[in-house]
């Protein structure tokens, strides 16, 4: 089965085409200048030393095809990426046992992998390197102390370290550069990833806040132009609806006009509470009175006064005091009432509760619609995003920014739903959690001492 691919992964097949690119063109052209520099390219000379160099270079250019060939297939990059890993410290071992052994410059190059382990794999990745490095480096450097390995037979075996005495302190040496740079390229990685990140947050914001301002100067100049249109057609509707004479498909129509001037209405107000947000002014606010007015209100207006979809309260009839802002967080239930009511079919119930736990009050609102699917939840809150054919996306963006506000002074809000798929109950749970808090000054001085 394929691997997972992180969320940070996404570009993991990019970079490592890349790598398998440069690996191939940096090996070819450091392996050649080893062979024919270093070792002078002389004739009759380290005939044992070239070979085992061009051993290294062609299994070099068989693994890259290999790498290349697996990384069509899309299938376990993160795991191709650590084989690449631990194969090059391998490979630079052999270049290694040929350049002077534990004493060669060319260990800076078990280095230059943990470079490319913390570019593909982050941290993870250039500690994989260090840890594999070293381990090879002192596993060539226990072959030669342990008589496993012998330098060369072409090359002087003074210019080699073959004591432990003698391979300490540039073992150690290499041990403590290879882990030091996998540490800050692996630091480096990460903290580039996560800026990165930040950016791409940032750009996306910046996105937002550019829609918001268009929106913004959209719903300043069109609400006056709109508003005063819609309570002519409005107030003319209602006094034709009441004239003598006019049959039950007239007044159907009628209402008809009266539910989407007042639909048009509602989302020109949306409009401009998401386009121009004002900072709350959070009070000691009676949320169970809220919640009844809210009700009370939702029940003459739209679907529920024409009978279809049925609103009730559900809590107690005493007072319920929370910190809010007592105009926004009626819009906030107006909106979750009114999209509760959109996605509930005719006969069914919308519940408006209100309780409290510990040092919380607790408002919600259910329906007994149809659910929300999972891969909508995470985008249900986003502005213009709507998955009904008659909705902007704008009610539940005010939502959200309202409560984000709120978010200083104890505000939360969570979502829950059964889809009506799996056979149990149905619908959709809006949950606004408040800080509760005492009654106002004044009407606490009206109330009975206890």
């Amino acid at each position: 089965m394929a691997e997972a691919a992180a969320p940070d992964d996404e570009r993991l097949p990019n970079r490592l085409a890349w790598i398998i690119g440069l690996r191939l063109a940096f090996l070819g052209v450091l392996l050649t200048a080893t062979s024919f520099f270093y070792l002078r390219g002389a004739l009759g000379q380290y005939e044992e030393s070239r070979a085992i160099v061009f051993v290294t270079i062609g299994a070099g250019f068989g693994l890259a095809a290999v790498y290349a060939t697996v990384l069509r297939t899309g299938r376990r990059l993160r795991r191709l990426s650590e084989a690449q890993i631990v194969l090059d410290q391998l490979t630079w071992t052999a270049v290694v046992y040929v350049s002077g052994g534990a004493t060669s410059g060319a260990t800076s190059f078990y280095g230059l992998t943990c470079l490319v382990g913390a570019t593909l794999v982050g941290l993870r990745g250039a500690m994989l390197a260090a840890v594999s490095g070293i381990a090879a480096f002192a596993l060539l450097c226990s072959g030669f102390a342990f008589g496993w390995i012998r330098p060369p037979t072409d090359q002087t075996h003074a210019a080699y370290a073959v004591t432990w005495p003698d391979m300490v302190y540039p073992l150690a040496l290499n041990s403590l550069g290879i882990t030091v740079v996998a540490l800050l390229s692996g630091y480096l990685a990460e903290r580039l990833r996560a800026t990165g990140g930040q950016l791409v947050a940032a750009n996306e914001r910046a996105l937002v806040a550019e829609r918001f301002a268009i929106l913004g100067r959209i719903a300043t100049g069109l609400a006056h132009e709109i508003r005063n249109p819609l309570g002519s057609i409005s107030g003319s509707v209602e006094m034709l609806r009441e004239a003598p004479g006019l049959s039950a498909e007239d007044k159907q129509l009628c209402d008809i006009i009266q539910r989407e001037a007042a639909r048009l209405n509602h989302l020109v107000s949306d409009m401009m509470d998401l386009a121009k947000p004002r900072v709350p002014a959070p009070e000691a606010v009676d949320l169970a009175s809220l919640a009844r007015d809210v009700v009370a209100l939702a029940n003459r207006s739209e679907r529920s006064g024409a009978g279809d979809v049925t609103v009730r309260y559900v809590g107690p009839e005493g007072k319920v005091y929370a910190l809010c802002d007592p105009a926004q967080m009626r819009q906030v239930v107006w909106n979750l009432v009114r999209n509760a009511v959109q996605a509930s079919g005719a006969g069914t119930t919308v519940t408006v509760s209100v309780d409290t736990a510990e040092k919380r009050a607790l408002l919600a609102v259910a329906d007994e619609g149809p659910g929300i699917p999972s891969e909508v939840l995470a985008r249900l809150f986003d502005a213009f995003f709507t998955t009904r054919s008659h909705g902007a996306g704008i009610g539940l963006a005010v939502v959200r920014r309202i409560i984000d506000d709120h978010a200083p002074y104890g505000a939360t809000i969570d979502v829950s739903s059964a889809s009506s798929s799996s056979g149990g109950a149905s619908g959709a749970v809006f949950e606004v959690g408040l800080a509760r808090t005492e009654a106002p000054a004044r009407e606490g001085s009206e109330r009975a001492p206890p």
